[in-house]
């Protein structure tokens, strides 16, 4: 991208036509969140329980892995 291509965005997102779909575009966003937030928050707590298995899984990947590689010593086993 060069600097002439960048000057060309930064003069239309300052153009009336510009301000408009930003305007427009917070409008929408605040509507959406404010209307649709209660369904969001319905459905939080089945999305907690589904992120447990996700969570397991990934925090406790390196638990098993060091079993054959180290000799551990216990107070019978002397070689």
């Amino acid at each position: 991208m060069e600097t002439g291509d960048k000057s060309a965005i930064g003069s239309w997102l300052k153009s009336r036509t510009g301000w408009a779909l930003l305007g427009f575009l917070a409008i929408m966003g605040f509507f959406l969140i404010t209307e649709h937030g209660a369904h969001l928050f319905g459905v939080l707590p089945f999305l907690l329980l589904l992120l447990c298995p996700l969570l397991h899984f990934f925090l406790h990947r390196g638990h098993g892995e060091n079993h054959g590689d180290h000799q551990h010593s216990h107070g019978g086993d002397k070689k």
